[in-house]
């Protein structure tokens, strides 16, 4: 059968099977951030906190105030909800109090007379202006954004913008009749403003339902109540800590994807099948390697014309032998111009050197003699002594004690 049918059979078996045990595919739903995240409902995300602090005010004409003399507290309360993991906004109640000068003399404090002025406008007069306002900001949490959104982690990078509107009531000072000033009142004379304001925040996330924060903000709000031209613009730069309290749901879901398990293919059987073939093209090789290769030609083994044992010890031939030495010396006298060599062996495993030597040396003369006896010319004839065992084998001591007799080459 050819291979690619094999192939298709073994991937139908494979798939009846896997249809058997479950007809549809198991699909599964999980999480992917990759498709980034929903926007949760409406009632989610939000939060509530409030906050305390001081600001510095540094306008223009404020230089004539001594700068120690211009830090001013703040505070404020807010409410909002992140839309997505990246921006929100919120909307905060706050009171503002700034420090500065002004021109008009129902200030409450001289700071320099016309003649000592830094400037054409005279006399500069202490001013404390209570703000109370509303504003609006939008956040954008750059953590989230250019490191990707995580629910556990604890520091947040948000920058903000926004703004609002203020009701200003400033402290000012009553001429008494003596000529004194009573600085221990509010003048009913208040005004409205409006700013604008950016910041940034540290926020550290101490648990899941709570974070603090260092606030850092710039805020820049008209000056109707400090008086001058100077001063149309007051500016200031303010630091405060907060605490927010998140209330649920206060994490973020990625949209939910279908995972749809992989339809079984037939690649792992044809992995199998290219790696049968490989294995069956280098058996092949090999195979044809081996049938090619030349053979070597073994060397003939030539026996002796004739082997006589001896019986441990001795060096007499037996009826036996002597027969057998008949035969033998017909063939030797069969072939005339041929010389053979009449080897004598003993054993080593018995006897000592000298016994094993005599021994080896009387064989050899007794086998010489008796085909003398039975015509072979002596000059065909080489008696000699074996050197160690004929075969060296101590199972085999038997096949040691005999004489060879060998046709010279």
């Amino acid at each position: 059968m050819k291979k690619s049918a094999l192939l298709a059979l073994a991937c139908a078996a494979m798939m009846s099977a896997s249809a058997y045990a479950q007809q549809t595919p198991e699909i599964t739903y999980t999480e992917d951030p990759s498709q980034g995240y929903l926007f949760n409902r409406f009632k989610d995300n939000w939060f509530i906190g409030a906050e305390g602090g001081v600001n510095y005010q540094f306008s223009r004409s404020d230089k004539a105030r001594k700068w120690s003399d211009r830090f001013a507290p703040e505070a404020a309360i807010y409410f909002g909800k992140w839309f997505s993991p990246i921006v929100g906004s919120r909307v905060s109640l706050n009171y503002t109090g700034l420090k500065g000068v002004s021109t008009s003399p129902d200030c409450f404090g001289k700071v320099y007379d016309g003649e000592k002025g830094p400037d054409m406008y005279g006399d500069y007069y202490k001013t404390f202006v209570y703000n109370f306002g509303g504003t609006l900001d939008l956040m954008v949490n750059f953590t989230n954004w250019w490191c990707g959104y995580k629910p556990n982690r604890v520091y947040n990078f948000i920058a903000y913008a926004g703004g609002g509107a203020w009701l200003g009531y400033q402290q000012d000072a009553k001429q008494n009749s003596d000529g004194t000033l009573d600085k221990k009142y509010f003048n009913s004379s208040h005004d409205t403003t409006l700013g604008l304001r950016a910041g940034f925040i540290n926020s550290f996330n101490v648990s899941k339902q709570v974070a603090l924060a260092l606030d850092i903000r710039y805020t820049a709000m008209g000056a109707n109540n400090d008086g001058g031209p100077h001063n149309a613009i007051n500016s200031n730069l303010g630091a405060s800590l907060s605490v927010t309290y998140l209330f649920k749901n206060r994490s973020w879901n990625a949209p939910i994807v279908p995972i749809i398990p992989e339809i079984p293919t037939c690649d792992e059987y044809k992995a199998q099948l290219a790696e049968a073939d490989a294995k069956i093209a280098n058996l092949q090789k090999q195979l044809n390697d081996c049938l090619n290769r030349p053979v070597e030609k073994a060397a003939p083994c030539v026996a002796p014309l004739a082997t006589v044992y001896f019986p441990v010890g001795s060096s007499r031939l037996n009826r036996v032998d002597a027969n057998v030495l008949k035969s033998v010396a017909a063939e030797i006298k069969a072939n005339p111009n041929t010389n053979y060599d009449v080897t004598g062996w003993a054993d080593t495993w018995t006897g000592t050197d000298a016994i094993n030597a005599r021994l080896r040396t009387n064989r050899a003369n007794a086998v010489v003699k008796q085909l003398v006896r039975n015509g072979v010319p002596a000059g065909q004839l080489n008696a000699k002594s074996g050197e160690g065992n004929r075969i060296d084998n101590r199972d085999q001591i038997y096949l040691d004690r005999a004489v060879t007799i060998e046709a010279v080459k």
